[in-house]
């Protein structure tokens, strides 16, 4: 059998997501926390009109934290 096996099952984006997720949960809980912070993303848009951006606007508003600011734009 062929180590690219997976490739019948799985896009590479998914095939990656799955062996990121793998690697993370090895990790020490320290390490893993910040592995899990880098993980995230938020998806935004904004409409330019005119040369000018308009209001960012998420797509899945991210998850603010007590006590945590907002993200940096």
């Amino acid at each position: 059998m062929s180590s690219a096996t997976w490739r019948q099952f799985f896009s590479f984006n998914k095939y990656s997501q799955i062996t990121a997720r793998a690697v993370r949960q090895s990790l020490k809980e320290t390490e893993r926390a910040a592995a899990e912070k880098r993980g995230l993303t938020a998806l935004r848009y904004q409409n330019w009109e005119n040369g000018k951006g308009g209001e960012q606007v998420y797509l899945n508003p991210p998850e603010t934290p007590v006590g945590k600011g907002t993200p940096a734009v």
